[in-house]
């Protein structure tokens, strides 16, 4: 077997054998399949971006970011293959230095599978339920015992160990390798290169409150030994997705704003000293590497640069567009999505290799600089915005109430779906079961849309819409 057939066999392996009867389609075609069709894609239709989903036909929802963050990563993709022949599958003398189209478009497409409703809000609010919870159980532990705070500690982890955390990239393994179903398999039993490429997080979520859940990580970690990635580091198709995801962001949901009325491109707000101060204040609570270091009065100055330049554009953009403000959007959205997929390139990363931008044949922290200042403005003109924090705040006690109505075992197990149920039983069978009862719900939870959460919320606290035949 030559080094090309090796390499391929290991990134088109599975965790579990199966037949051969689809051997008439490639592996990575079998997966983006698998993924397009699954009822997880299809509830990202109903899932957050930025404004809530639903508030308008225009606006970005989960399901249309994750399109385009595919449609950017495959170009970027073939882009970088014809400029770095390395990286061909030819080529590459490691699997996970291996850049396949397909394998980030799988990638792209399942990078917010783990999103839970009402967005990054709903995200944080699920995290702390269960950060809740572990200390309430901790403390029912030690109640009326002395003891040690090595003891303590000890007793935390054990428990913490039994519930662990709540994450969205993490919540995508759940999904994708255990509540999503294949025939007798749980999961969708993708390759291991399109596992490897949606994990930008290589981590234990015991270590890392960014890391996987233990019963999905058992298995990832296995692979990236077998495949020799060094700790820490991910497959150049991992890194090509998160990069076409941040570019996507920068770009897409500032259109997103400007077309609200959130942003206004012109002068004035483009200078308005709060604007500017929000974006700071959210750049200095980045643990990005590229702001280590950076003082206020360096920051401030760059922003100001990436503000100029965004208003540069736009009116470079507006008089060939005929002053026609909906065409300038797309175009100027245009401008920034290929200044940085143009500036993607490969260099050498201690023992690895990294896909980042490049000038110079050197890594161009000034353009990650740049897409974090694009990226802040999005957050702090929207998320900030009166409406959408009180549809945050809202969001956050439909999704702590929700939480109230399950998490009784005894008391709701007649509000549960019977599939859940089934599910949950057979789980508890098992040899080394998944679940805990109150992990269950918080997976419950998580994987509703945001129209869903809010119809069981009113069905359970007396504002009920729909029929008693709407099928949940």
């Amino acid at each position: 077997m030559d080094k090309f057939t090796d390499l391929k066999s290991m990134r088109e392996h599975r965790q579990y054998e199966e037949d051969k009867h689809e051997a008439s389609r490639e592996a990575y075609e079998r997966d983006y399949s698998r993924l397009i069709h699954s009822p997880t894609f299809r509830r990202l239709q109903g899932k957050s971006q930025v404004f809530g989903a639903g508030t308008g036909d225009y606006y970005r929802t989960r399901l249309t970011h994750s399109l385009e963050v595919a449609q950017i990563a495959r170009q970027a993709a073939k882009s970088l293959l014809s400029r770095y022949p390395e990286i061909d599958e030819q080529r590459a003398v490691n699997p996970g230095l291996i850049v396949h189209p397909e394998v980030v478009e799988c990638a792209s497409i399942a990078h917010d599978f783990g999103h839970p409703p009402f967005g990054h809000k709903g995200e944080e609010v699920l995290a702390h339920i269960l950060e809740d919870w572990i200390e309430q159980k901790t403390a029912e532990a030690l109640k009326g015992r002395e003891v040690s705070e090595q003891e303590r500690v000890q007793i935390h982890q054990q428990i913490r160990e039994k519930y662990e955390h709540f994450e969205g990239n993490a919540h995508n393994f759940r999904l994708i390798m255990f509540l999503e179903k294949r025939e007798n398999l749980d999961g969708l039993n993708l390759c291991d290169a399109v596992l490897l490429g949606i994990n930008k997080y290589p981590y234990s979520g015991m270590v890392n409150k960014k890391g996987l859940y233990q019963r999905e990580w058992q298995y990832i970690r296995q692979i990236r030994e077998k495949w020799g990635i060094p700790d820490g580091k991910t497959t150049l198709e991992a890194q090509l997705m998160d990069l076409c995801d941040d570019i996507a962001y920068s770009a897409h949901d500032l259109e997103d704003g400007i077309k609200a009325g959130k942003i206004e491109v012109h002068e004035h707000f483009m200078h308005d000293p709060h604007i500017r101060r929000l974006i700071m204040e959210k750049i200095t609570t980045l643990e990005d590497r590229f702001w280590k270091g950076w003082d206020n009065e360096r920051i401030e100055a760059k922003v100001d640069e990436v503000l100029n330049a965004y208003l540069r554009v736009w009116r470079e953009k507006l008089p060939t567009c005929g002053l026609d403000y909906s065409r300038t959007r797309r175009e100027v959205k245009a401008y920034w999505v290929n200044h940085f997929v143009s500036q993607l390139g490969v260099i050498e990363d201690e023992n690895w290799k990294k896909i980042t931008f490049v000038s110079d044949n050197r890594e161009d922290e000034d353009m990650l600089r740049t897409v974090s200042v694009l990226k802040s403005f999005a957050w702090v003109t929207m998320i900030r915005d009166l409406r959408v924090q009180r549809l945050q705040k809202r969001s956050e006690w439909i999704i702590r109430r929700l939480w109230k109505a399950f998490v009784d075992q005894e008391t709701s197990m007649a509000i549960i779906p019977p599939d859940w149920l089934q599910r949950f039983e057979h789980d508890q069978a098992s040899p080394e079961p998944v679940w805990t009862w109150e992990r269950m719900i918080i997976d419950y939870i998580a994987g509703m849309t945001d129209a869903f959460a809010e119809k069981i919320y009113n069905e359970l606290y007396g504002l009920k819409v729909g029929s008693i035949y709407d099928v949940d």
